[in-house]
């Protein structure tokens, strides 16, 4: 069973996957949030065979809501809405943090780690991960 892993953002949406089994998640791909956000997963989900879906979810350090969260709780229930499948939010504090230290370490080129996409998508396998090891 394939797990697809969400880091939403305004202007751009990491997406990583989980391997046949289920067993690690690895970045895949970042794409811009805008009109066609919803058909660019929908192809994702359809080569994949996705069955279920992980969505950052933002929250503050005590543990309460960021300025984002409305947006995130509506974006899931529009792929809810849109691909029957499950939608699962999942705390993501630190998600970012982790991937630019990650980037840092593994990336040689200081021009390829200013690349904010290579945040996004590794973020995304890093929530993704958490869930994985959570379950």
């Amino acid at each position: 069973m394939r797990i697809l892993g969400i880091d939403y953002g305004l202007v751009r949406i990491g997406l990583a996957l989980t391997d046949p089994l289920g067993i690690f998640a690895y970045p895949l791909v970042t794409i811009l949030n805008n009109m066609s956000t919803i058909h660019e997963i929908k192809k994702i989900i359809e080569e994949y065979k996705v069955e279920k879906i992980v969505l950052g979810y933002p929250l503050k350090e005590n543990g309460q809501r960021t300025s984002i969260s409305d947006k995130i709780k509506k974006f899931q229930k529009s792929l809810e809405k849109e691909f029957y499948l499950p939608v699962i939010l999942s705390d993501e504090r630190y998600s970012s943090a982790i991937a630019k230290q990650r980037i840092i370490e593994t990336v040689k080129s200081k021009k390829k780690r200013k690349d904010k996409s290579l945040i996004d998508k590794n973020a995304a396998a890093i929530i993704l991960q958490d869930y994985l090891e959570q379950m």
